[in-house]
């Protein structure tokens, strides 16, 4: 029952890290970051996989070092998801990566160093179709930009990110995307509105060092919600000092309530009063961790007295209202059973389920049916 967005996105060039589609028409894309010791082969593929798990579309794992290198051969042969190499100032890094399947190679070409160096890692790139990621962070501006401009600004990332860009250009090399990232949100929106109307390359958005999960939660939905209203961005990464999975769902939350990506159940839940039939609260914390592996896009009501409850039920694809003496379950917008306060939560977790599935069903046969009459 989910509406489409009312957004109109910035028409980007689309490149392709992995299997994934960035830029152009494509769905945006949801990233993080291990932060796990990339020499550590095992606790990095198994946060990989967890951060995938979550849903991620693509992971960035960070590799300073030619041992990080080997290690990352053993990363990339044991995960499928697209990994991103984060890579600075030894360009011998990057061709060894390049070489063992990295999907996308995150670097600042101007730190590589000389300009064959610049023109052996693009040379490697365009050999394997690897796309790069020029990323701009207001913490890691050059000498030069900071003699010129006493502070970070967002004139000062657009500046430095369109001499990285020169350097691609002045190599024919156009499959890459940009990021310009500063923790002060409006800087980091001026820069990425300012870059926007100076390239057609895609656009990798993040507020950097965000915060805690709390304070950095909301400074990035803050930031990320105005550029991507303004139909700003292809793919982003909510930055926390938190566990990389709680960036992704970050991440997909931003994009759900502006109705630009769907994953997974979309709750609408009221905050509670004394009117409530039932413990909204605590129904809700069980209900969001017990149903975190459901990928199919749906909206569930969880609403707890019958002044907006109907209401709110009659939009969902399932929908729960307090209601005196049993509660009031909806399924697909209409009344269809009510069950009592004991152990419901369990009842509402099988209905839930059970709509999903039925909701997966009929897409895979509505996809089936597309490419039959196609044929």
């Amino acid at each position: 029952m989910t509406m489409e967005s009312p957004i109109k996105r910035r028409q980007s060039r689309q490149i392709m890290v992995g299997n994934v589609p960035v830029g152009g028409d494509a769905p945006i894309s949801v990233q993080s970051m291990t932060n796990t010791e990339t020499c550590d082969v095992a606790a990095t593929v198994a946060q990989v996989q967890a951060i995938a798990d979550a849903g991620a579309d693509i992971v960035r794992v960070s590799v300073p070092s030619l041992e990080a290198a080997d290690a990352f051969k053993a990363i990339r042969s044991a995960v499928s998801v697209p990994l991103v190499a984060d890579i600075h100032f030894d360009h011998n890094i990057a061709l060894k990566v390049a070489e063992y399947g990295v999907d996308c190679l995150r670097i600042n070409p101007g730190n590589i160093g000389r300009e064959e160096k610049v023109r052996e890692v693009v040379a490697a790139c365009k050999d394997r179709g690897i796309p790069i990621r020029i990323g701009v962070n207001a913490g890691s501006l050059g000498k030069e930009l900071l003699r010129k401009y006493p502070e970070p600004t967002a004139e000062a990332l657009v500046e430095s990110a369109m001499k990285n860009v020169d350097f691609l250009d002045r190599y024919d090399f156009p499959d890459f995307k940009v990021s310009v990232k500063a923790s002060e949100v409006f800087m980091a929106v001026d820069a990425y509105r300012m870059l926007a109307s100076k390239i057609d390359q895609p656009l990798h958005l993040g507020i950097t060092e965000a915060g805690g999960l709390r304070g950095g939660t909301v400074k990035s939905a803050v930031g990320l919600g105005m550029l991507l209203m303004e139909g700003i961005g292809d793919t982003i990464r909510i930055s926390l000092a938190a566990d990389p999975v709680e960036e992704v769902k970050v991440g997909f939350e931003i994009l759900k309530s502006l109705k630009l990506r769907t994953n997974g159940i979309n709750f609408i839940a009221c905050p509670s009063c004394s009117r409530q039939n039932f413990d909204v609260i605590g129904t809700m914390n069980q209900l969001e961790q017990r149903l975190e592996d459901i990928r199919t896009p749906m909206d569930v009501a969880v609403i707890g007295c019958i002044v907006n409850g109907p209401g709110e039920a009659r939009e969902a694809d399932v929908g729960l209202t307090g209601a005196d003496p049993n509660n009031l379950i909806y399924l697909n917008g209409e009344p269809d059973h009510k069950v009592s306060n004991k152990d419901f939560v369990d009842h509402l977790e099988q209905v839930i389920r059970q709509r999903a599935a039925a909701l997966q069903a009929e897409r895979e046969a509505s996809e089936r049916d597309l490419i039959a009459r196609s044929e």
